[in-house]
């Protein structure tokens, strides 16, 4: 146990004995002085002390996802949350002076009703940002079907990292969104035995921190509507297409499960794919070849960024690293391939003589 939270437990402990301490005491205040006062304070006093001590780590933890959620949320949601709020309280105060004179329970249907209103205030304000901001500002509600409103992040995506580097450049300038799911998804493997896996989870972690950190990236940890029913990826493809989000992802088969249901997905792959260097036809490159090919006569090398060139009549220039001209360029699911001929100015590998042995006088 960590020792602020063993801390923690021992002052919430303390503050039970003194609870239950006062409240034993009124007690014996209110009744006959025939029963055994010290006992009643005695056991009112211990049940403050089990109480306290086994309900501070739930009032932590109620705590530390509040503080989060405070913290993560963003600033124009919390004014309408706000907003909502205080709408709720009036509302509730206007009804309040007509139940409060039912007696005798009137004042505490009117604290009820209250509380109500106001948390109802308060997500109706949180969930109905844009449509309130519409309302009063007299903007279009009508959402653009060529523009993605938001896209759902995936653990796979998270992990890689990449999302973070391309999020600063300012190429994504719509809300990122990160289901509670998925955080407990990664913590889950953060704490797993397995190094790697450790090592993974920890990584996802620290990357949505420092995307948090990044004035400029919009990342939303938003909680989830329902709770996933087995398989998170099905839930995040279900989320998305109830919201009208797109997913990213770099998991494949999460890419053609969306894809079927409707959902658009980013791959960052793809996105990679694109960025590569493109060869045009006649361009002249320098490679190695490094294997023989499938036909006959071909040679097989690769560039720098790993993309595969086919050399034809290559074979005969194993391990040399010579000049191609490139004759045509295909575009596959798997990756990029380029076909291309030795360049006419190529020196041919020598064969080598066989000195005739000298004859015997």
């Amino acid at each position: 146990m960590k020792l602020s939270e063993s801390l923690a437990r021992w002052l919430g402990g303390g503050l039970g004995v003194i609870g239950g301490f006062l409240l034993g005491y009124f007690m014996v205040r209110g009744i006959s002085t025939a029963h055994p006062g010290w006992a009643i304070i005695g056991l009112t006093t211990l049940e403050g002390l089990i109480f306290a001590y086994l309900g501070t780590p739930y009032v932590l933890g109620g705590w530390r996802k509040f503080n989060f959620r405070l913290t993560s949320t963003p600033l124009p949601d919390l004014l309408s949350g706000l907003l909502g709020l205080i709408v709720g309280l009036v509302v509730a105060v206007l009804i309040g002076a007509f139940v409060r004179d039912i007696q005798p329970y009137g004042i505490w249907v009117s604290a009820v009703l209250a509380l109500l209103l106001a948390a109802q205030g308060a997500s109706v304000g949180l969930t109905r940002r844009a449509e309130l901001t519409s309302l009063f500002l007299g903007r279009s509600t009508e959402p653009d079907t060529h523009r993605v409103p938001a896209v759902l992040l995936d653990t796979s995506v998270i992990i890689d990292g990449r999302i973070f580097d391309i999020a600063k450049t300012g190429f994504l300038d719509m809300p990122l969104i990160t289901l509670s799911s998925v955080l407990r998804e990664l913590q889950t493997v953060a704490d797993s035995a397995d190094v790697t896996r450790r090592r993974r989870g920890r990584r996802g972690l620290d990357v949505l921190t420092e995307m948090q950190k990044e004035p400029s990236i919009d990342l939303q940890v938003t909680e989830d509507d329902s709770p996933p029913n087995g398989d998170i990826d099905t839930h995040l493809v279900r989320t998305a297409k109830r919201k009208g989000w797109a997913i990213m992802t770099n998991d494949f088969n999460l890419n053609r499960i969306a894809r079927l249901e409707g959902v658009a997905v980013l791959n960052l792959n793809d996105l990679a794919q694109a960025m590569r260097p493109v060869a045009i036809p006649g361009e002249e490159i320098v490679v190695t070849v490094a294997r023989e090919g499938k036909e006959p006569g071909q040679g097989v090398g690769s560039l720098d960024d790993g993309t595969m060139v086919v050399i034809q009549n290559g074979r005969r220039l194993l391990n040399q690293t010579i000049t191609a001209v490139v004759t045509s360029v295909i575009q596959t699911s798997a990756g990029r391939m380029i076909f291309a001929e030795p360049s006419g100015a190529e020196p041919r590998r020598q064969p080598t003589r066989v000195k005739p042995r000298e004859e015997s006088a």
